[in-house]
């Protein structure tokens, strides 16, 4: 039987944080995100491009 691990530090995952371990890793995650340490891949696009100003 296969337990599940958070993916942030690989401890045993906990209900209430699901599907991390803890508050902590819970935040670094998100931490993770707003400082564009992951991507998804593709070509750059400009922002402008998406939602040009009226």
């Amino acid at each position: 039987m296969s337990t599940k691990r958070c993916p942030i530090c690989r401890k045993a995952r906990v209900e209430e944080f699901a599907p991390f371990c803890s508050s902590r890793c819970r935040d670094r995650d998100l931490a993770r995100w707003f400082n564009d340490d992951y991507a998804v891949p593709g070509e750059r696009v400009n922002p402008e491009d998406i939602a040009p100003e009226d």
